[in-house]
């Protein structure tokens, strides 16, 4: 099985980038699906970005459209979240999925199998 390990957040101000960064160990990024989630306070865990295990195929939640990317290296071993142009209701702990490589990018947090311990994204106005 795979360990995923996030890193990459901080405190900025609106208008800001950051690049969340997602270290895979066990397995390569290539046998699963990948997901980005946040979970702002009070809120409820949401899809943010996909990736096909082939990585032809992303998806994306409508806020974030032309603002977020999600890629992953060349080895296979890291997933990325670059966030462009944030703003303060991107404010939220990010969090990186796994689920078992399928055709369908899954937006349902239910069918990812597993996942990273979070990172603090905190956007100042």
């Amino acid at each position: 099985q795979v360990q995923l390990v996030e890193s990459g957040g901080g405190l900025v101000q609106a208008g800001d980038s950051l690049r969340l960064s997602c270290a895979a160990s066990g397995r390569s990024l290539s046998d699963y699906n990948m997901g980005w989630f946040r979970q702002a306070p009070g809120k409820e865990r949401e899809f943010v970005a996909g990736m096909l295990f082939t990585g032809a195929s992303t998806s994306y939640e409508d806020s974030v459209k032309g603002r977020f990317t999600i890629s992953r290296d060349a080895t296979k071993t890291t997933l990325y979240l670059q966030m462009n142009s944030l703003k303060p209701e991107d404010t939220a702990v990010y969090y990186c999925a796994a689920h078992r490589a399928s055709l369908v990018i899954q937006r349902a947090e239910g069918q990812y199998a597993y996942w990273g311990q979070g990172t603090q994204v905190t956007v100042s106005s």
